[in-house]
């Protein structure tokens, strides 16, 4: 053991660079990994991203109007570590480009507070009234509200919207910010949203009428429960409205977290084996570019067992110092890279699951270094001891046919020497391009999952979502369903409008309700998205989601029965539709097939196709001043919006991938240029000059790239599709959601990789073509 150790220190001592280079390589990616999960944390758990980075409260108390609160008492109770108000409440309407939101206006001074704090995202906090302003100047009308009310009400800082208070006055209000928080989302018709206004604001607008709200921070979140008791005694159940609590805000965004953490998952374990692969392959052109060593310590004595521990050994601990220096550089210096990646770095610290994911990735890169490293170290301990053994092995394919032919019709022969020299047997050419290729795949996929997205944004009408807009009457003020459509015909931008109703409905057996839609009419059917089947045609026909198919159990062609309003609704599934809503589990007719059973029935709201390129904002503001009664307006939820966190981490997980296939090409073009230094020194005895030896490797590499481009985009884009058609097929939408990227990015990204792959191979090319070969045991051996 003491010779093995001391033939691996003089070993490192003579081969410095080389160790150096599987150190550096090892280190970037294990930094490039754990960089990938950081983001894949922040933007896989937004929720918990805000609630740690914004101290947020786990327990939330509302009191009824006029009642208070005792912060001492609450501060008192055990297992409270601190308390984030309270905060006067009332309870307002805001309307705002004829969109209209129940909101909860909540009294806040002009420095944000330190527990339960909003996080501005656009905007800025309240600003703090001029000195010796009492409450009604110019400093106090401005509001900032909560993203989720804010993207519903299309309202943007700078914007003004019209607040309803509890008495019926209407008052002006400036939005100044819209900020996140860690409570409740705003649903339409359910939780209503939050506004943060300063003191003297909410007094003009509720007087005496308010409630008040606190937020309870705790020691331990498992004794939610219990302290939820505890507070709601020391305060009295009479006076408190309402309890939301930690659990609840994040089972909403529950659905986002499982959505991003399925596709991520795929990603980061693509990448982590790519990354590893990467890794092994410079250790193994490493042990091979030290044939002659070997050789020699086997002509000296050194059993193959030796050889073997002393190359696992040594590789092991180049393994271990690059994955100790990536993890050490990202702990203390990955919140200091700008942009997005340093954010999300520091705010990893604070999620769950950093300390697994800081552990288990280095742990799993070293387990698959270590693998690959005892392969390549087994080999080692096969070399033979004699050196003019490998020298009297052909280190190449012989000349085929096709390339003596080319060569004799002119063509330049570093082309075909390129050619020959990428591909010189079927098990090297095929390892060395699926090892090149791994990376791409990841690359295109994730270039899929991007394209996707972009689909709900520019084209939302294939992915079931052609209405942009929803409008209801409020009755008995609003205008009747005929006076409502003549102004809906009089506003330029609207291009159809489908009246729609939606109840819901018992299923077969009367074990769960699905939403049965009736959308449209039989003269102007509405445009679902068919995927699979047809659109509805004929009476009692009807197109579904993928959730409520697999509910069911049943096909498209069969027939359904269900329950509404304990009468019976017959109807024929011809089509599967992507369904954006309710997880799928919705029915589709028109509205003419729903009166057949009930003839009285009214459209609850009309289903607004837009022109191409009018602004939903515009035709809402236009619809507000033509119809000169309270209309109800909502844009029709995207599923992008919850995505879109996903956009940066997408982004930077492709320079990831790049930065690791860079690693591999690098040790692709040593490995290839190290195992032709016999061939290279027979091309040159035959007059070869340097410039085509250099055109010759430059040539391989580039054509190694370009296969490896081929081969990675086709498979990528074919297991892109597949993941991104299953993941929409397990959450209700249904399969069919994939879009390809266009052809220019793909040919951007052969491109590219050839590009990198000429460049990367043009250092090595110059110095091998200018240095003097020698037949000597260092080139043959």
């Amino acid at each position: 053991m003491r010779a093995t150790l001391r033939w691996a220190q003089a070993d490192f001592r003579a081969h410095r660079g080389e160790a150096l280079f599987v150190v550096l390589a090892s280190a970037g990616v294990i930094a490039s990994l754990l960089l990938a999960g950081a983001l894949f944390g922040y933007a896989a758990n937004p929720w918990q991203r805000v609630f740690n980075q914004s101290q947020g409260a786990h327990i939330w108390l509302h009191t009824r109007a006029g009642a208070g609160t005792d912060a001492d008492a609450l501060a008192a109770v055990d297992g409270v570590a601190a308390l984030s108000g309270p905060y006067r409440t009332a309870a307002t309407t805001v309307e705002s480009r004829g969109a209209r939101a129940g909101v909860t206006l909540r009294a806040a001074e002009a420095e944000p507070p330190q527990t339960g704090r909003p996080l501005v995202a656009a905007g800025s906090w309240l600003a703090r009234p001029d000195a010796g302003d009492t409450g009604t100047g110019s400093g106090t009308g401005s509001v900032v509200l909560e993203t989720s009310v804010a993207r519903a009400l299309w309202a943007e800082p700078g914007d003004t919207v019209r607040v309803t208070g509890p008495d019926g006055a209407p008052h002006l209000l400036r939005v100044s910010g819209t900020a996140d928080a860690a409570e409740p989302r705003y649903q339409p018709g359910g939780a209503a949203g939050i506004g943060w206004v300063l003191p003297g604001t909410l007094e003009e607008i509720a007087h005496a009428d308010t409630g008040q709200s606190v937020g309870l921070r705790l020691e331990d979140p498992d004794d939610t429960d219990f302290i939820v008791q505890r507070a709601v005694t020391v305060l009295g159940a009479d006076r408190v409205a309402e309890v939301t609590k930690w659990q609840q805000a994040r089972a909403e965004a529950g659905g986002d977290d499982r959505l991003l953490g399925t596709v991520f998952a795929v990603f980061g374990l693509g990448a982590l084996l790519a990354a590893a692969l990467a890794a092994s392959g410079a250790v193994g052109a490493r042990v091979r570019g030290q044939l002659r060593d070997i050789a020699v310590l086997k002509a000296i004595g050194f059993t193959p067992g030796q050889v073997t521990r002393g190359f696992l050994v040594q590789h092991l601990a180049f393994a271990l110092l690059g994955v100790a220096l990536g993890t050490t550089a990202i702990a203390l210096l990955g919140a200091r890279i700008p942009g997005r990646i340093g954010e999300a770095a520091a705010v990893w610290q604070d999620l769950p699951g950093h300390t697994a994911l800081m552990i288990g990735i280095p742990g799993g890169a070293v387990l698959l270094i270590a693998a690959s490293t005892g392969l390549s170290a087994w080999r080692a301990g096969r070399v033979p001891p004699v050196p003019v053994a490998r020298a009297a092995l052909p280190s190449a394919a012989p000349m085929t046919a096709l390339g003596k032919r080319a060569l004799g019709v002119r063509v330049p022969p570093a082309l075909v020497l390129g050619w020959r020299a990428a591909f010189p047997r079927r098990g090297r050419t095929l390892v060395a391009v699926a090892r090149l290729a791994l990376p791409l795949v990841l690359i295109t996929v994730a270039l899929v999952a991007w394209s996707t997205l972009d689909q709900f944004r520019s084209r939302p009408a294939q992915v079931g979502l052609a209405a942009a807009l929803t409008v209801r009457s409020e009755q008995p003020a609003g205008p009747s369903d005929a006076e409502l459509e003549e102004t809906l015909a009089t506003v330029p931008d609207i291009a159809a409008v489908h009246p729609g109703a939606e109840m819901a409905a018992l299923v077969p057996g009367q074990t769960g309700t699905i939403t049965l839609r009736g959308l449209g009419t039989a003269r102007r059917p509405y445009p679902s998205a068919v995927v699979e089947g047809r659109a509805v045609a004929g009476p009692d026909e009807a197109v579904a989601g993928q959730g409520l198919l697999d509910l069911l159990g049943v096909r498209v062609g069969d027939w359904v029965r269900m329950t509404v309003g304990g009468r019976p609704q017959i109807l024929h599934l011809v089509g599967r539709t992507i369904e954006p809503d309710s997880g799928g589990r919705v029915i589709t007719t028109t509205l003419d097939a729903l009166r057949e059973r009930d003839p009285r029935l009214r459209p609850a709201f009309h289903a607004l196709e837009l022109r191409e390129g009018a602004d939903p904002r515009a035709v809402s503001g236009a619809l507000a001043a033509a119809a000169g009664a309270p209309l109800e307006v909502r844009e029709t939820p995207n599923p992008a919006d919850r995505l879109e966190p996903a956009r940066g981490v997408i982004g930077a997980l492709i320079a990831v991938l790049a930065l690791i296939g860079l690693i591999e090409l690098l040790t692709l073009i040593g490995t290839g240029v190290r195992d032709r230094g016999r061939d290279l020194l027979a091309l040159k005895a035959i007059g070869l000059t340097p410039r085509q030896i250099g055109a010759m490797i430059v040539t391989a590499a580039g054509l190694t790239a370009l296969v490896s481009a081929l081969v990675g985009t086709t498979v990528g884009v074919l297991s892109g599709t597949w993941l991104v058609d299953t993941q929409g097929a397990s959450s209700g939408i249904g399969a069919g959601i994939a879009q390809l990227p266009p052809l220019p990015v793909l040919l951007t990204v052969i491109v590219g990789a050839v590009l990198g792959a000429v460049a990367a191979a043009a250092l090595p090319a110059t110095r091998t073509a200018r240095r003097r070969l020698a037949d000597s045991l260092g080139e043959t051996l």
